[in-house]
């Protein structure tokens, strides 16, 4: 898969090149690109903002840079299929692990980062006839800008790669894979300062232990996220 990311502050993503990320970049699994918004800037001061219409507190980020970076990103790909183009914002709908697995099956995602107000309407409407664009939220809260949501967004995306994880079936029990949250995990010493691990799991009966893991779900769900469990 290649993912190229588009920012103001590409410093920000060193830390995608650690861990499990770094060596599927290392393989070939992933290709990741940074950039930075300002290398499609003309000015000498690189500017990427200007004041809004009708006024209003902040500044939003302006069309041409963006344009620009998405004409050479898209044109560069060379694929036949459309890349999808991924713009974080509490505007959009709710990121989750459906969403997540669902773009880890595209060849190219570009990421946006926006920045100040957000970044000019009209942005949106030309990368719609670029790719196929989603405006994703990590949740009902608002942050400085777009990078650290990307951050989140690729890797819960890229650790659903192929490959990727080791070990395939340590994706399957994850939190959200089947609507619930995960089950509590033990491991040595059976007992630490007093706490003992719960007797099941040093029974042997895989039957029961598979049992009172899906309890498990259950009740931490109910109890941490019921409204995982409206549906």
């Amino acid at each position: 898969m290649r993912i190229d990311v588009v920012s103001i502050f590409p410093s920000y993503f060193d830390g995608l090149t650690l861990s499990l990320l770094g060596r599927a970049q290392e393989s070939g699994l992933i290709d990741l690109r940074v950039h930075d918004l300002r290398e499609w800037t003309h000015d000498r001061h690189r500017t990427v903002d200007d004041t809004p219409y009708g006024g209003g507190a902040g500044m939003v980020m302006k069309p041409e840079p963006w344009g620009e970076a998405l004409d050479a990103l898209v044109a560069a790909d060379g694929a036949a299929a459309r890349p999808t183009i991924v713009f974080p914002s509490p505007a959009g709908e709710v990121f989750t692990q459906a969403t997540a697995r669902t773009l880890a099956e595209h060849d190219h995602l570009v990421f946006g980062c926006g920045r100040y107000e957000g970044i000019d309407e009209r942005v949106f409407d030309y990368a719609a006839e670029l790719g196929d664009v989603r405006l994703l939220s990590l949740g009902d809260y608002v942050l400085n800008g777009g990078e650290v949501a990307t951050m989140a967004m690729v890797e819960a995306i890229g650790r659903l790669i192929p490959g990727v994880v080791g070990n395939p079936d340590s994706l399957v029990e994850e939190s959200h894979e089947d609507g619930l949250l995960e089950y509590p995990s033990y491991t040595k010493p059976s007992v630490w300062r007093d706490r003992a691990v719960p007797e099941i799991l040093l029974s042997g009966d895989h039957g029961r232990i598979a049992r009172w893991r899906r309890e498990q779900q259950v009740e931490r769900t109910a109890a941490r996220r019921p409204d995982l469990l409206d549906g």
